[in-house]
């Protein structure tokens, strides 16, 4: 079973790419310091190096 990381955005998606906004909207997020904990899996890694730059990264324990 994959762990868990929190993701909180704490970059704007005011002026980036339309793929970039749709990516940050697929991971729940929309406003900044919103916060969500999902699954690490490959798919939420792959979406998460595309806005790493709009993101806070951390694992969840537990």
């Amino acid at each position: 079973m994959a762990g868990k990381i929190k993701l909180t955005q704490i970059g704007s998606p005011i002026g980036r790419k339309f793929d970039q906004r749709a990516t940050l909207i697929g991971l729940g997020l929309n406003k900044r310091h919103r916060s969500r904990v999902l699954q690490d899996t490959p798919a939420i890694r792959g979406m998460v190096r595309k806005v790493a730059h709009l993101l806070r990264i951390e694992p969840v324990k537990g």
